[in-house]
């Protein structure tokens, strides 16, 4: 039988990093090899105590990193390896800033309820019209402009989102802990900053940005759409492939 537990003396990981680490050394080790079906969310909550959100967040961050293929009514199986290398991570910036060494804050330029226009609403999947909530957000890195997050959400995906405290949590670490998301789509773009968000970011109007646009699902929902808006000469996107 392998072992769930981290050994005695040993630095006490969050709940969905045994899960993900255990699959993870798993896959490694030739246990699953590609498209073998893997343990399912039900056997992973009984096997480590924990609850199907938070397997859930194990098995979507494997997903998004290219480990695994999730098929709805199926389950989880081993991916292909050569499916890694054409893979983003779904990563919380705060969390890229800290292991950076460095220091992540937030300022909240805009938390509220809207109505959702025509174009909006079909993006989510809503009515047009529809109560949507609407964030928009500087991240800061050492007290430089690093993003503007300018995102929609889903209020029957996470209700709680309206009034959440964005100076103590990110968006992103919100919605993995509060729905279950099921996939991402993204795509990336250079464009010019406009005067808007010059202002936040502390830049000049149309110098050039990194834009990633994304949207998160449910198994039957759209949950949010977000705008990532970062400076190009103080971000950029880099991956490792390693067979």
């Amino acid at each position: 039988m392998v072992s769930t537990h981290p050994p005695a003396g040993a630095t006490k990981a969050a709940p969905y990093t045994r899960v993900k680490q255990f699959l993870k050394d798993g896959l490694a080790g030739g246990r699953w090899p590609a498209g073998a079906l893997m343990p399912s969310e039900a056997e992973l909550v009984a096997q480590f105590g924990v609850s199907r959100m938070t397997v859930n967040r194990a098995l979507r961050e494997l997903q998004a990193e290219g480990f695994v293929q999730r098929t709805q009514g199926l389950g989880t199986f081993a991916a292909p390896l050569h499916k890694v290398s054409a893979t983003l991570t779904l990563r919380d910036l705060h969390e890229e800033i800290v292991a950076r060494g460095h220091r992540h804050h937030a300022e909240v330029q805009l938390q509220r309820s809207e109505k959702a226009p025509a174009a909006l609403a079909a993006a989510l999947g809503l009515p047009t019209g529809a109560k949507v909530f609407h964030t928009l957000i500087v991240h800061h890195e050492n007290g430089v402009p690093l993003q503007l997050e300018d995102r929609y959400v889903n209020p029957a995906c996470s209700p709680g989102y309206g009034t959440a405290d964005f100076t103590q949590t990110t968006p992103t670490q919100w919605l993995f802990e509060t729905t279950e998301l099921w996939r991402a789509q993204y795509a990336i773009e250079a464009a010019p900053a406009s005067a808007e968000e010059a202002r936040l970011l502390g830049i000049e109007p149309g110098d050039a940005c990194l834009v990633v646009t994304r949207s998160t699902y449910t198994r039957d929902a759209t949950i949010t759409l977000a705008r990532l808006v970062h400076p190009g000469r103080r971000y950029g996107i880099q991956g490792e492939f390693q067979p």
